[in-house]
């Protein structure tokens, strides 16, 4: 009887040992899960492992919460960005198009050509003129067409980026026979941004993999300075003396139209100085 008896003590001071500790760790990760939200990170992911089948549950659905949460945080930041868009593209071209019309006509008079005028004029009506382009680049953000989602064979839109740019080294792992839900024109669109941005910064390798749900794509070019990183997604941010900066933006928009997105990977792989990840409805 008095062995009965210690094996019931011992069982009891074992379990209260490891429900002690297992209420340490839980409110470790709520704690680490609160300071994520905190910081607007909405990737955490907290592993389910040694956990109650309740407890599973529950973490399964705040990490399925974060991208919930991360995707409409990013939609309203798109939102945003095209009303903002909207008003300035209105306003700016009210303004622009009677300087480029009037300093274009006063260029072409007699009584202006050859004379001290005509520099400063000119000056005014290039000016000008690139401000209307910039405009136009403005429309750009806000004027897609809705997505006509199809079944497209992944590798098969992959395969035609490729070969339109045979400067640089592929390496490509995607089943052939990989379908996803998506718009194709946008999806190529939104590749080949991504390809023209490793060009233009000294990338010799892109390298596509499959992941899940998701889609690699890294480059071999100049990375990313980590003081850049937060705005590489912000209309019109851009550190190329002759870049509109919209590329990026523009093909994370059309991501998020069809469903999905567009993120800067965290950790590149081995070879890739530069990663993003695209996710798929």
């Amino acid at each position: 009887m008095m062995w009965a008896y210690i094996i019931i003590g011992v069982i009891i001071v074992g379990f209260a040992v490891w429900f002690v500790h297992h209420q340490r760790r839980l409110r470790l990760r709520a704690h680490l899960m609160q300071e994520a939200i905190r910081n607007r990170d909405f990737t955490f992911r907290m592993p389910t492992h040694g956990l109650l089948p309740g407890e599973r549950a529950m973490q399964e659905t705040l990490n399925q919460l974060g991208d919930t949460i991360r995707q409409q945080v990013n939609q309203n930041e798109v939102e945003s960005w095209e009303r903002l868009t909207r008003v300035l593209t209105h306003e700016m071209m009210n303004a622009t198009a009677p300087i480029t019309s009037i300093s274009q006509s006063m260029l072409n008079r007699s009584d202006v050509k050859g004379t001290p005028l005509e520099e400063g004029i000119q000056a005014i009506y290039e000016t000008s003129r690139h401000l209307s382009d910039f405009v136009v680049n403005y429309r750009k953000m806000s004027e897609l067409e809705k997505p006509v989602l199809t079944d497209v064979r992944l590798y098969s839109v992959i395969d035609e980026v490729s070969k339109a740019y045979p400067q640089l080294t592929w390496e490509v792992c995607v089943p052939a026979d990989l379908v996803v839900r998506a718009d194709i024109g946008m999806l190529r669109q939104v590749l080949m941004n991504l390809v023209k941005n490793a060009i233009e910064a000294n990338a010799t390798k892109m390298v596509v993999e499959e992941n899940s749900s998701s889609l690699f794509i890294g480059n071999d070019g100049l990375p990313i300075p980590a003081e850049n990183r937060q705005s590489l997604f912000v209309p019109f941010f851009t550190t190329k003396r002759s870049g509109s900066g919209i590329g990026l933006s523009l093909s994370r928009r059309m991501m998020i139209q069809q469903g999905g997105m567009l993120e800067l990977a965290e950790t590149p792989r081995q070879g890739c100085h530069v990663a993003f990840i695209l996710s798929f409805q």
